[in-house]
């Protein structure tokens, strides 16, 4: 629909063909598929209705809080938590923290193709509960959302994959992001509700209803914003993340990217690096399966994997002389798998159409590090480079952990944006 095919026909093929064998699969195309197919092609589709919605403005219900909450859930425009009642009293202090006018469209949001709008940035941030004072980072999220090369339209995938959202900046301790104990946990007002209002713009304006246009087989629910321990990699210095990404030391940055599942990596012993890598590596390792064809697949070199270090394992590694960028080499050069295993997922497994190390590498599709020598047996890595790698610190300052999340690759691409505050950013605060 979002592409301009609303009416577009269809014919199915009955179950899933990556479950049937051949004469099944045959005999379920001729006798249920190959009609629909003929049908669609001699009948002109009938017309499709164009969905009429209310106007950015109206006012949709009238009633008690009850009332209100009911009518929002059957409607689908929440995520089935109470909401914060967006009045119109409680959008317009949310507009007051954004020089944006309320009308300016921030991208046009698949696969609906509804327009974002910062008026509707500022509507989904009061049903999440968040404070107005959080605007300019909802505005720089949607940013994020808008950009093609995050793809928000694959927010409805088959792995369920769900927006991990990072921040950086002065701001984290300006609005009271928590970035120590519990970080990825929910009972902080700034790190919860912002994640909370990412997935429902997600529902809201891009459209992603579960059974519809969501099609998650078991699905995720949204994550808390993760603010990176900026004080640790100051002191050890190291990069933040928003640097990695481009952007100026001590900018307000959001990145958002979707991992499609995490482990706890816990008990990382070791007084020096080189006595920690090894478990962190194959902790890295082993943990991806499927996840390998955005490596190897259509889109190969996109699978950009997420480390989260406690404090105490940065520390420990920087007081041995170590950079972060050292760090990533390591798990680069560690980090890997039997090819011949590579090829079993991708080809017997998953049954990727991509599959082949060798023949990938000589026609220069897979740098030469994955095609050193004819043996099966061989290690390769299961990114292209080290810095494919995304690093923050985060977390129990006092705990020796690490988290591991499972990328999504092009269907979730790493994207930033840098958070811009209004020019009476100071003056609002204050009063």
């Amino acid at each position: 629909m979002g592409q301009g095919m609303p009416n577009l026909p269809v014919a199915a093929v009955p179950g899933h063909p990556g479950v049937q064998s051949s004469e099944t699969l045959k005999r379920n195309i001729i006798e249920s598929t190959l009609d629909r197919v003929i049908s669609n092609l001699l009948t002109q589709p009938e017309q499709a209705d164009a969905d009429v919605e209310p106007g950015a403005r109206d006012i949709v219900v009238h009633g008690t809080a009850d009332e209100i909450e009911d009518y929002f859930y059957r409607n689908e425009l929440s995520d089935g938590l109470p909401i914060h009642i967006p009045t119109r009293q409680r959008v317009e202090a949310f507009l007051r923290y954004t020089d944006r006018d309320p009308g300016d469209v921030l991208g046009v949001m698949l696969p609906d193709r509804r327009a974002a709008t910062v008026w509707s940035v500022a509507v989904n941030g009061v049903m999440a509960g968040c404070r107005p004072e959080y605007m300019p980072i909802l505005v720089a999220l949607i940013e994020a959302m808008a950009d093609p090369y995050y793809g928000v339209e694959h927010s409805g995938n088959t792995p369920g994959s769900d927006t991990l959202i990072l921040i950086n900046g002065p701001i984290i301790k300006e609005l009271g992001f928590n970035f120590t104990q519990g970080v990825m946990r929910d009972g902080f007002r700034a790190n919860t509700t912002i994640g909370r209002f990412w997935r429902l713009y997600l529902r809201n304006v891009a459209g992603f209803l579960p059974h519809r246009n969501d099609k998650a087989t078991f699905g995720n629910t949204w994550r808390v914003v993760v603010a990176e321990n900026e004080d640790v990699i100051s002191r050890i210095g190291w990069e933040s993340n928003s640097e990695e990404m481009g952007f100026p030391a001590g900018s307000n940055v959001v990145t958002v990217t979707r991992f499609a599942g995490g482990n706890h990596i816990g008990s990382v012993s070791g007084s020096t690096p080189e006595q920690m890598m090894p478990y962190l590596a194959a902790a890295m390792a082993s943990q991806h399966f499927w996840h390998l064809t955005f490596t190897v697949g259509t889109t190969g070199g996109s699978l950009r994997p997420l480390v989260m270090l406690s404090p105490i394992l940065a520390q420990t590694m920087a007081a041995s002389g170590w950079s972060k960028q050292d760090f990533k080499r390591e798990l680069f050069r560690l980090a890997r798998r039997p090819a011949g295993e590579v090829e079993t997922i991708l080809r017997d497994w998953t049954q990727k159409p991509t599959w082949n190390l060798a023949s990938e590498a000589r026609l220069g599709r897979l740098p030469r590090v994955f095609h050193e020598s004819d043996d099966p047996k061989r290690l390769v890595p299961i990114v292209w480079e080290a810095d494919d790698y995304m690093v923050v610190v985060t977390g129990d300052p006092a705990r020796n952990s690490a988290y591991i999340f499972l990328h999504n690759g092009l269907d979730g691409y790493p994207t930033a944006r840098e958070i811009q505050l209004p020019k009476k950013w100071k003056a609002l605060r204050a009063g």
